[in-house]
Parts: structure tokens; C-alpha cells; sequence
């Protein structure tokens, strides 16, 4: 593809955005004025303190939560245009999530929750990617598996796998890593950024972990609703070093 890096169209972006919960003296400000993008193929971490505004961020680019003024955008789509339909549509379509806590639903195999989001949007997506992601997350053989007969790492492996089915603009992984051990989650992170490296997949993660964070190819920092610090190639020690510098 000859399209300049300049001119290729953020998977995801923030305009000027503003989130301020409660009002008057009671207001809090979670985000003052950031604007940010996210480039396509990229494994962005998002990393800050308790109360720095991170998960506000993420909230708010996906379309969980409304900005209280300011844009949002996923690829060209405006989401303070939508109404609430169609921005259900959109989260289904065009967004992918990854949870801590997991989110499969224990009725189902794993098979089953891997295409469930395009079985609820009346699709039944790319049989060959999706043959390719189950086969990438190694889970060729758990297919028939309900989560309760799959272990702590295998379970997240299938949650990246519904996210990746639907070949989404954007995936966004709230702490994937939090409930599994330090095995677990190398192994679950190594996919994530498989998945940006080789199917060219967006994923942006809100971490406090910076041995996960490390794996990301750019890490942002908050404090206080701003962004303070944006890191390329990062590592753990020096993800390390800036959380002491700006206060953790």
C-alpha cells in the first residue's frame, strides 16, 4: 500500500474531548481537553494512575460512555452522531472488547462464544479468518469446551478470539490480563500482538501492568484527565521509570 502513514485515517480518534461527572462543586473532571489518535495496526497501552482518567478514555472512544463535549470517532464515524441503535450496531460491528473479568457466557461453547457477536448481528462472518483466529489462538481443540472446562488463560483466549471474529475497526481490552497468572497472560499478550503485527488489527489496552504495557508499541500515560507523556518502543524499565516520575 503506497497511502503515506500522514494520510492513512485513524482506526481511532479523540477531538478535544471533555468528560465531567457530577456538577457544580461536586463536578470531576476525567478528561480535560485530549485529543488523541490511534493509528491502524498499532497495539496502543494506556497507563496511568487510580483516578487518572484511563478507563474514562477508553470508555469513551468505544462508546460505552458519552463525552461532555468534544468528538469521538471510530474510523469516520462521528459516535456523537448516532442514536442509540446505531451505536449498539457499531460497538457490534466495528469494535471488538476484551474484558478482565472474561465476559463468555457459561451456557455456551467456545465455539459458540467466539462467533456470538455476529450470530446476534444476523451474520455469519469470514469462515476462513475466523478458522485462521481460533487456529492462531490455539484452540483447535477446545471448540466444543463451555467455559467452565477451559482454564483461566484459555478462557481470555477465547474472548480475544470473539473479538478478533468480526474483523473489528478497533479492539479494546480493559486489564485482559488481571485475572490469570504471569504464563497466562505472556501467552494472551503475545497474541494481541500477533494479531497487530500479522492481521494488521487495532487493539488499544488500558493496563496498570508495565511488563504488559511493554508489549504495546506505544504506551500513553495520563494524570489528572491530560495525557503527560507518549512513549514508542517502550519497556517495562522505562514504563517503570515514568509511572514514578508522574506519581503513581
Amino acid at each position: 500500500m503506497s497511502t503515506s502513514q500522514e494520510s492513512v485515517l485513524p482506526a481511532a480518534r479523540l477531538v478535544d474531548g471533555v468528560k465531567t461527572y457530577g456538577s457544580g462543586d461536586a463536578a470531576v473532571t476525567a478528561l480535560d481537553n485530549v485529543s488523541v489518535d490511534f493509528q491502524p495496526a498499532r497495539f496502543t497501552a494506556i497507563m496511568g494512575p487510580s483516578g487518572s482518567g484511563k478507563s474514562t478514555l477508553m470508555h469513551c472512544i468505544a462508546g460505552l460512555d458519552s463525552l461532555t463535549s468534544g468528538d469521538a470517532y471510530i474510523g469516520e464515524t462521528r459516535l456523537g452522531d448516532l442514536k442509540d441503535r446505531k451505536l449498539t450496531e457499531l460497538r457490534r460491528t466495528e469494535v471488538g472488547f476484551i474484558f478482565q473479568a472474561f465476559n463468555l457466557v457459561p451456557t455456551l461453547t467456545a465455539e459458540e462464544n467466539i462467533v456470538l457477536p455476529l450470530m446476534l448481528g444476523g451474520r455469519k462472518g469470514d469462515r476462513e479468518w475466523i478458522d485462521n483466529v481460533i487456529d492462531t489462538v490455539g484452540l483447535r481443540d477446545r471448540l466444543t469446551h463451555r467455559p467452565s472446562e477451559l482454564s483461566g488463560g484459555q478462557q481470555q483466549r477465547v474472548a480475544v478470539a470473539r473479538a478478533l471474529a468480526s474483523r473489528p475497526t478497533i479492539i479494546f481490552a480493559d486489564e485482559p490480563t488481571g485475572n490469570l497468572d504471569s504464563n497466562s497472560g505472556s501467552e494472551v499478550l503475545a497474541f494481541m500482538r500477533r494479531a497487530v503485527d500479522e492481521f494488521g488489527q487495532s487493539i488499544v489496552m488500558v493496563t496498570h501492568d508495565a511488563s504488559a504495557a511493554s508489549n504495546a508499541h506505544r504506551v500513553l500515560f495520563l494524570n489528572d484527565g491530560h495525557i503527560v507523556h507518549d512513549m514508542s518502543d517502550p519497556t517495562a524499565d522505562r514504563i517503570l521509570d515514568t509511572m514514578k516520575s508522574i506519581g503513581s
